[in-house]
């Protein structure tokens, strides 16, 4: 009588195998849902950040140095500022990860105040959000 243990043993290194192989695919996916999670989060930082950015703007009125000191920024002049921000999302000078920049824009519209606001992921070298804001001007004479 033959013994089966050579049988048993083969049967036994193809399950090792198909194991093996789900497990790399299983790896493989959740390798790939923490880069699209962590994307998704930044994108949605970047959405809240812009937003504030943009309520600033619109509470000074377009007066752009109001607006970067209620962000905190300190680089800022008539027209513009800029935030940087590190890989943990806090304001940063020397370890920049993320740029949040106000431009002002012409609206064509006397009385009408735009600029455009982004966020970009420097490292990647992908911006994450652009969006513009307006605001009515308010004259000196009422």
């Amino acid at each position: 009588m033959k013994s089966k243990a050579p049988l048993l043993l083969m049967e036994q290194m193809v399950m090792l195998l198909v194991f093996a192989l789900a497990a790399a695919l299983c790896i493989q996916a959740f390798v790939k849902s923490d880069a699209i999670s962590r994307t998704c989060e930044a994108r949605d930082r970047a959405v809240v950040l812009c937003q504030n950015a943009a309520e600033a703007v619109r509470h000074s009125g377009g007066d752009f140095a109001a607006a970067a000191a209620l962000l905190g920024a300190d680089r800022h002049d008539q027209d513009s500022f800029s935030l940087d921000y590190d890989s943990q999302w806090n304001p940063a000078q020397d370890t920049m990860r993320y740029t949040l920049g106000v431009y002002r824009l012409d609206s064509g519209v006397a009385g009408l105040g735009k600029a455009e606001i982004w966020l970009r992921d420097e490292a990647e070298d992908v911006e994450l959000l652009r969006m513009d804001v307006a605001w009515q001007e308010v004259s000196a004479h009422g």
